[in-house]
């Protein structure tokens, strides 16, 4: 018999939650068969057998979240159950099996045979032979004895008398306020009326409906759904349990906002050249089955102005006081998939000519959406491009992945009207617009630094040929 622990997937993770069983009880199995998908605080991970036999049983059901080296299925090899000693796994044993001792409590053989309540102890504790204030051998001073109660106990005080009911004929209100009262459920007879002669006035209406709680009047209905001021629905609640991506997406994101100071700007900008490039590109047929997007340009325009500022893809090393300066670019895609939010990285991105940066892209974004992103993907960026725009939204303020020493944030692409020409040429056109926002470490990067960043892309994305010039 073989136990099969929870192996560490990758990148130090200590839980994971159990998906999907690929087998159940009774299934033959080999080597590197599949058994289990797990999720991880970064991607699903499909789990294979590091061990032949037949399926014994599943200790562990889906949807449970475990930590790693725990039990979660036993393997029938035909060999004997090894009782002691580590049980092998993909990554390393579980938890130690030890046999804890302790020294026995001094005077435990003197305790007393039957058990003793807490509070005894507890009383016990305090308890000493003679009062603290005076000597042993002291006569204790004459008290006088508490007196003790006679006679028969008195009687418990009764409910208070009501108040008595104005009198003295009919109550005095206008029409509106009786009808006011009426719809309320009040009854005028037990408002004390504030007005001049003791009319009952609208605001005594409004106060006692506050004070007091409405009660049906003779022959009127009390479904208080008539009432428009008084009707609600009511509010319900789902709980979800913070795991996976979502418990991942929040300490990273807690984690660098109150560890980087953000600075973000913004900048608005004229891509018809841009667009029009794209539709030339999407006509090549000879480039092959290549998916053209407004973000493969974006990313590229990101790419050659990182060039001119590396302090935008650079790092902070605490530990050794450094700043440490990357010659290479990791580019990190923020995805919105099923699972949340997802950030993978093109390993070695500023390499890649344009067509190849825009099949990569597209891969990662499909295995991102499929929830096959493996923690090597997500772990090692250096700069990341979250896409807003797709979703409608002009432009927003992100936050920076952990470690990372900039962000750069896409609005959607939009026909706007917009200045064009100079001097006597000048005039306004419907033009494709959009808002570029990027944050940065202000720790690694200055306010020079971030703003020419920003202003190269946004001259890549409006005169495409000015690349040629980086």
């Amino acid at each position: 018999m073989k136990n099969f622990l929870l192996p560490d997937p990758g990148e130090g993770l200590v839980e994971a939650e159990i998906v999907t069983w690929r087998v159940k009880p009774g299934d033959q199995v080999k080597i590197n068969d599949i058994l289990v998908e797990v999720e991880t605080s970064k991607s699903l991970v499909e789990l294979p057998s590091p061990f032949e036999g037949t399926i014994k049983e599943l200790l562990v059901p889906e949807g449970q979240l475990i930590d790693v080296g725990t039990p979660i299925v036993i393997i029938d090899d035909g060999a004997e159950v090894e009782e002691e000693g580590p049980v092998a796994n993909l990554v390393g044993s579980g938890p130690k099996k030890s046999e804890t001792k302790r020294r026995p409590r001094k005077g435990a053989a003197a305790a007393e045979p039957g058990p003793v309540q807490a509070h005894d102890q507890f009383a016990a504790a305090f308890q000493t032979a003679a009062p603290v204030s005076r000597r042993a051998d002291e006569q204790a001073p004459l008290r006088p004895a508490p007196a003790e109660p006679s006679g028969s106990p008195l009687p418990e005080p009764g409910p208070a008398p009501a108040e008595p009911a104005p009198t003295g004929g009919a109550v005095l209100a206008k029409p509106p306020v009786r009808k006011l009262a009426k719809d309320l459920g009040l009854d005028l007879a037990t408002i004390n009326g504030t007005g001049e002669g003791g009319v009952i006035t609208r605001a005594d209406v409004e106060q006692a409906a506050t004070t007091t709680s409405p009660e049906p009047v003779e022959g009127q209905a009390t479904d208080d759904s008539q009432f428009g001021w008084y009707a609600y629905a009511p509010v319900l609640e789902e709980r979800i349990p913070i795991k996976g991506v979502r418990k991942a997406t929040a300490a990273a994101v807690t984690a660098s906002a109150f560890t980087a100071p953000h600075v973000s700007e913004w900048l608005t900008c004229d891509v018809t050249a841009t667009m029009e490039l794209l539709d030339r590109l999407k006509q090549r047929r000879d480039l092959g089955e290549v998916r053209w997007t407004p973000l493969v340009l974006v990313a590229k325009a990101v790419l050659l102005a990182l060039g001119r500022t590396p302090e935008l893809h650079s790092s902070w090393d605490e530990a050794n006081r450094e700043i440490v300066l990357r010659r290479g670019v990791n580019l990190g895609i923020a995805a919105a998939t099923p699972r949340g939010l997802l950030v993978p990285n093109l390993k070695g991105a500023h390499a890649d000519d344009l067509v190849t940066l825009a099949g990569r892209i597209d891969k990662l974004v499909k295995v991102a959406k499929e929830g096959k992103t493996q923690p090597a993907d997500t772990s090692g960026g250096t700069f990341t491009i979250t896409n807003i725009g797709v979703f409608g939204i002009d432009g927003g303020t992100p936050i920076l992945n952990p470690g990372e020493a900039g962000i750069l944030c896409m609005g959607a692409i939009q026909r706007r009207p917009w200045v064009v020409g100079t001097g006597a040429d000048e005039r306004i056109e419907p033009r494709w617009v959009t808002t570029l926002a990027v944050s940065f470490d202000h720790r690694l990067v200055d306010g020079e630094q971030g703003s020419r960043f920003l202003a190269d892309v946004a001259r890549v994305l409006t005169d495409p040929a000015q690349a040629l010039l980086f």
